[in-house]
């Protein structure tokens, strides 16, 4: 299999040092989730953020020139400490404006590069004293996103573990098109619908484009200015008037909301 091809997203994240892969997790309505007892006025609420290491981890290596015709293979968790202390603090700043908890998500008790990310994110912890932390290994945080998907605020973690959690929060609170993501360095930002391009529905009207409308709040809100600032918060706002109404679901939320239909409703309660 060629692996240089197919994964233009990774290209431009590394490409572009995107380092930093924030993917909210918030639960709309209840009709959207998968778990009793979330959502809704009576319920209990889901709303946290995983933010991802995104140039690092077990993809580092996705490109280097392999032997041929032999009979293993093998890829490299490389954890270093300035891609650990920078999503680490990335982590902990998102934190700050939260709920003020971070939780590391790693596998510390069986690989040394997890032990190494372990160290340094106890290290910037010291930075942020007002932000409470733990630390938990990524199968038991995703049985935690199952039972438990409440207690949770902020989390920081490898590129691969982000990638399967990601999809895992997404699930919890309606499926992929419920999930916006940017992926965001120093000086640039991408922001997108955490699902592919999903050729088998072109034409057909029936995917959710919430995720893209709550990605474009996301990048609004970069871009940091006062008048992006209020377009986030207004985007973020009819997306939430709207979805109130458990009879705006589109066919992946078990609704008959077209496509189109969704759309139109979120630039109506813009206005």
């Amino acid at each position: 299999m060629d692996n240089k091809r197919g994964t233009p997203q990774i290209d431009l994240r590394e490409q572009l040092d995107l380092f930093n892969g924030v993917r909210p997790i918030h639960l709309f309505h209840e009709s959207h989730t998968p778990l009793k007892g979330y959502g809704g006025a009576k319920g209990r609420p889901i709303d946290f953020v995983i933010i991802r290491e995104n140039c690092e981890g077990l993809f580092s290596d996705r490109l280097t020139p392999r032997p041929p015709n032999r009979d293993f293979e093998t890829d490299t968790m490389k954890i270093t400490r300035r891609g650990a202390e920078r999503v680490c603090r990335e982590a902990f700043k998102l934190a700050l404006n939260r709920r003020k908890h971070c939780t590391l998500v790693d596998k510390a008790n069986v690989l040394p590069s997890m032990a190494f990310f372990r160290k340094i994110f106890d290290e910037v912890a010291g930075e942020f004293p007002t932000v409470s932390t733990d630390r938990v290994y990524v199968d038991a945080m995703a049985l935690f996103m199952v039972q438990r998907p409440e207690s949770l605020d902020a989390m920081v973690t490898e590129n691969m573990f982000g990638d399967i959690l990601s999809d895992l929060g997404a699930g919890i609170i309606g499926g992929m098109g419920m999930a916006p993501s940017a992926d965001v360095g120093e000086t640039y930002g991408l922001f997108q619908p955490a699902h592919g391009t999903a050729p088998t529905m072109a034409g057909k009207g029936i995917a959710n484009p919430i995720a893209t409308n709550l990605s474009v709040a996301m990048m609004l809100e970069w871009l940091d200015r006062p008048e992006t600032l209020r377009g986030a918060r207004s985007i973020t706002d009819a997306v939430t008037r709207v979805l109130d109404n458990s009879d705006h679901r589109t066919a992946d939320l078990g609704g008959k909301i077209s496509t189109a239909q969704m759309g139109n409703l979120v630039c109506q309660a813009l206005s």
